[in-house]
C-alpha cells in the first residue's frame, strides 16, 4: 500500500488503486499518478541533469510508458519506486543519446557542450566495469543500491519507496558494497 500523502482535493486512491485504474484505461487515474508523483521526480531528475527541458520531457516520458504499459509493474516495493526506475532509466537513455548526438558537432569543428560529471557517471554506470559489476549483484542488492547511491535517497526513502524495512536497506546497501569492492578490486 502506497505511504505516499495525497494532497487535500486529490483523488484519495492509493498508488496501487491507481495503477490498476490505470491498467484499465482511466486517465483520470493517471493524472492523479502524475499529480502525486511529478513534482518529486521533477526535482529529483534536476539534481541529475541540467537541462531542465530534458528533465521535463523524461518525466512526461516516463508517464507515457506508465500509461502505455502499467501491467509491467511486478507487485513488489512500491509503485513510487517502480515508477521512479523508469524515470531514471530513461534520463540515462536521453543524457546516451544526447551523447552520441554530440559526436558529429565535434567533428564540424563546432563547440561540444560538456557533460555535467552527475551525467558522465549516469553514463559511465552503463558502460563501465561498474555497469557489469551492477549487473552482477542480486536483484535485492542493486536495487537499493541504485536507490541509495545513484538516486541519492536517504536510508529512510528508499526503505518507503521499497517496501522494506531501513534497517534491510542498510544491510543489504553494506553488502552491496563489499561485493562491489571484491569486484572491482
Amino acid at each position: 500500500m502506497s505511504r505516499t500523502p495525497v494532497q487535500p482535493g486529490a483523488d484519495a486512491r492509493d498508488d496501487l488503486a491507481l495503477l490498476a485504474a490505470v491498467a484499465d484505461g482511466d486517465r483520470e487515474a493517471l493524472r492523479a499518478l502524475y499529480e502525486r508523483h511529478a513534482p518529486w521526480m521533477l526535482l529529483r531528475l534536476a539534481r541529475r541533469c541540467a537541462d531542465p527541458n530534458l528533465v521535463e520531457e523524461t518525466v512526461q516520458d516516463a508517464f507515457v510508458a506508465v500509461w502505455r504499459s502499467p501491467r509491467a509493474y511486478r507487485g513488489t516495493g512500491e509503485v513510487a519506486a517502480w515508477m521512479w526506475g523508469i524515470a531514471i532509466r530513461r534520463l540515462v537513455d536521453r543524457l546516451r543519446w544526447g551523447a552520441r548526438r554530440r559526436i558529429p558537432m565535434a567533428r564540424l569543428g563546432r563547440s561540444q557542450p560538456v557533460l555535467s560529471a552527475e551525467e558522465q557517471v549516469l553514463l559511465g554506470v552503463e558502460h563501465g566495469d561498474l555497469a557489469g559489476a551492477l549487473n552482477r549483484l542480486s536483484p535485492e542488492l542493486r536495487t537499493v543500491l541504485q536507490a541509495t547511491v545513484l538516486d541519492g535517497l536517504t536510508t529512510r526513502e528508499a526503505a518507503r519507496l521499497l517496501g522494506i524495512p531501513q534497517g534491510t536497506v542498510k544491510t543489504r546497501l553494506m553488502r552491496a558494497r563489499a561485493q562491489l569492492r571484491e569486484e572491482l578490486a
